[in-house]
Formats: C-alpha cells, structure tokens, sequence
C-alpha cells in the first residue's frame, strides 16, 4: 500500500483500500460510447426535438407567425378528422385493412421462417431468403407500376394474357372497388412477409435443437415438432411482432394506399384511410395544424392499443409482455 493511502481492517485483518478515487475510464469503454454516440444523435434530431411541435395540433399554424406566434385553437384541428361524411369510411378502412394485414402477415412470415428451417441446403436457403427479401426492398412507386402492369385494360397481363385466350371479357381494375381490398392484401403480403420471415427464421434457427431429438425420441412426427417446439419457441416474438403492429394499427401504408390504386377516385370508398384522407385533404386546404393533430390524434391511440394489449398479455402470460 502506497504512503498516506487510508485503509481499515476488516474481520479477517486484511486491509480494505480506499476507493475515494474514482477508476480512470478505460479506452474500450471510451470507444464503445464513441460508437454509440451517433445512434444517439440521430434518435435525439430524429425522435425526440420534433414532439416539440406536438403543440401545432392546437394552433391555428400561420406561416409569418411561426409555431410559437401562431394563436391557440384549442381542440379545433381535431374536428378535421370527424366532421365529414367519410370519418367513418376511412377509421374502417385503416383498422380493418391492419387487422388483416397483421393476422395473415404474421401468419406467412412463421409459415414461411418454418418452411426455410426445413431445407436441407445452406445454399438454397440462402437463395430463397434473397427472394423473398427483395419485394420489401423495391420501392413502393415501382410495385404501383408493377400492378398496373399486371391490371391495365388495354395492355395489362390478366386482361390480355389470361382472359382474352379463354373470351372472357376484360375488367376495368381501376374503377370497381369491390376487387381491391384482395388486390390490395396480396399486394401487402408480397412486399412485406420476406422482412417479417427473416426475424422468425432468426428466432427459429436459435431454437435448441436437442428439443427437437427430444421431441423425436418421444415419437414426435415433423408436424408434431413444429407444434410442440418451434411454435412455443417463437412464441415471445410473435407476441412482440403484433404488440408492435397493434400500435400502429391507425397508420396505414401510405404508398400502399394511394400509388398503388393510382389515385382512383372511384376506389375510395376502399382505399380511404387516415393518412391518405389527410393528405388530399391537406394538399387542397394547406393546413398544417390539422395534419399535425391527424399525427397526434394515431399517436396517441396507438400508445393506448399498445398497454391495453400489453396488459392483457402480462395476464396471460407474464413472461411474454413487453413491460
């Protein structure tokens, strides 16, 4: 021990040292916050300085008076959203639309993670993850025209290629709604299950696979497994995939919705929903108090659907609950 270092002895007799001094940081952990630093930066710019301009939602936003000169509204801009004729139309369709889209996304995707757990080669499975990937990589202005290749009148594939040939007479896609909640789900799937089936497939393949001899020794047929292990197995993240989807039950795809239809007025009684009704309605009256309490009003029920949902989850099963 160094001169002058305080010291007392313990029930043993050995000197315990004095730890008034703080530990130098050591260069890893300097490194590591380094690292972190930007992530930070970007969360903090990104998520957390724009909830100041929650405020806008309850002005009346005047573009030469700025947010904080703008004058007060009160809940006025929330009005927007259920004084018209179509407040009903549009809540339908955004819930509705998500609640299909959560039940057979998730479902495809743990189809699909199974499915490529199943194959034998490294190499096909790893051309088959590339596939499925690439729609949700491809821009949504590319699907749209993807589509109206596949739907077009006078040039498309379906009317031309796989009507004509048999006499049946050509559809007009683009102006009868009641094809395009199908068109609009298979659309959805494909773009989207690829990334979903990727985190299964991750939660999959991290399943001990000495259940699965276990599993075999006791009897168990392939199916047998699958219900009894690998569905137990990615039972915590099928709970956090929904519980995350149930939050943002009142978005909806915005490019979905509207590049995909073309815009077609005479599909909008099927391809209304929240955002899409904002932006034409925005983009005709140029109101930003109102899109601002349109992102506030899916905000804020997006955070009650999550601890609702969370809570009954936690009754269920503890274990499995976010928080």
């Amino acid at each position: 021990m160094k001169r002058g270092q305080a010291f007392r002895p313990d029930l043993q007799g050995k000197p315990i040292m004095n730890t008034r001094h703080k530990t130098p940081v050591r260069k890893e952990t300097l490194a590591l916050i380094s690292m972190m630093i930007p992530g930070l930066l970007y969360l903090l710019i990104n998520n957390y300085l724009p909830m100041a301009g929650l405020m806008i939602a309850f002005k009346k936003y005047n573009y030469s008076l700025g947010i904080l000169g703008s004058p007060w509204c009160g809940l006025s801009n929330f009005k927007f959203l259920f004084s018209t004729k179509d407040a009903m139309i549009i809540a339908r369709n955004t819930i509705c639309y998500n609640l299909v889209f959560i039940f057979l996304g998730n479902f495809l995707a743990v189809v699909i993670a199974i499915m490529l757990n199943n194959l034998k080669g490294k190499t096909g499975k790893k051309v088959y993850q590339t596939c499925i990937l690439i729609p949700y990589l491809i821009s949504i202005v590319v699907v749209s025209y993807i589509v109206y290749a596949l739907l077009s009148t006078e040039t498309g594939v379906i009317n031309n290629t796989l009507r004509a040939p048999f006499g049946l007479n050509k559809i007009n896609w683009y102006t009868q709604p009641k094809y395009w909640p199908v068109i609009l789900t298979l659309v959805y799937l494909w773009k989207n299950f690829g990334y979903s089936s990727i985190i299964y497939y991750a939660t999959v393949i991290g399943i001990d696979t000495s259940l699965y001899e276990a599993a075999a020794m006791d009897g168990a047929t392939r199916f047998g497994q699958i219900f009894h292990v690998t569905l137990p197995g990615l039972k915590t993240t099928i709970i956090t995939m929904v519980l995350l989807a149930v939050g943002r039950i009142f978005y909806s795809d915005f490019g979905l919705f509207y590049q995909v239809p073309m815009d077609s007025g005479l599909l909008s009684n099927v391809t209304s929903t929240i955002d899409t009704y904002v932006y034409k309605s925005l983009t005709q009256l140029n109101d930003v108090g109102r899109a601002s309490a349109a992102g506030f009003y899916q905000s804020i029920l997006g955070f009650v659907l999550i601890l609702i949902a969370n809570i009954i989850v936690r009754k269920l099963d503890q274990d499995s609950a976010l928080f």
